[in-house]
């Protein structure tokens, strides 16, 4: 399969790039400086373009089979990238008939709030990322009303190391008492397994141990 990744050069994206080449995928690396990233393989493409820039987004997609965004906001904590970025997707996913879509959004989006702790709710999503927290839900709703295959992915906050208890996958709203934590090489294997499962077709699915 020929997937693009918008955002492969943050840590997400760059793990998961390195698991769909192992997968036997042909990659295409979209970032603003995809020579930042220090894979070497001969699958991979490198494309230089902005996600807020409607056409290079639309050249980039055409002639994929799949998209997968990883956005990060970076130091801009207003920054409106996820969603922009993201409709810019869609509308060249539309565009060049591409149909399947994952996107990786973040636990505590819409359903899934109940989800978090009093830290994540009044601290972090209330009040410090609470700009990127808002650009998280319209992403999901734009990936939401696309028309396109879509899965939303939920992870919740990132380690290196392995998690202390299991990924629990497919997180219910009405869970309680998780860590709220996931190592990014699960993540980035969960991404990777999507290009070949419909499991979450549809749907948006939280990831936690």
């Amino acid at each position: 399969m020929k997937v693009i990744i918008f955002g492969a050069t943050g840590s997400i994206g760059r793990l998961a790039a390195e698991e769909m080449l192992k997968a036997g995928h042909t990659v295409s690396a979209f970032a603003r400086h995809p020579e930042r990233l220090k894979l070497d393989h001969p699958d991979l493409n490198r494309i230089a373009g902005d996600a807020l820039n409607a056409e290079e987004v639309l050249n980039a997609v055409a002639g994929h089979d799949a998209v997968v965004i990883t956005l990060g906001a970076g130091t801009a904590r207003r920054s409106v990238i996820r969603s922009q970025g993201t409709l810019n997707v869609i509308q060249a996913m539309h565009a060049h008939g591409v149909r399947r879509l994952i996107c990786q959004s973040t636990l505590g989006a819409r359903e899934s709030w109940p989800n978090l702790n009093f830290w994540w709710k009044r601290v972090m999503f209330g009040a410090l990322l609470a700009p990127v927290f808002r650009d998280h839900e319209l992403q999901e709703q734009m990936v939401a009303a696309s028309g396109l295959d879509w899965t939303i992915v939920r992870p919740s906050a990132f380690t290196d190391a392995a998690t202390r208890r299991p990924v629990i996958e497919d997180v219910s709203p009405a869970a309680r008492g998780l860590d709220l934590k996931i190592a990014r090489a699960d993540l980035a294997r969960f991404l990777s397994r999507q290009l070949g499962e419909t499991t979450y077709l549809g749907r948006a699915v939280g990831l936690s141990s």
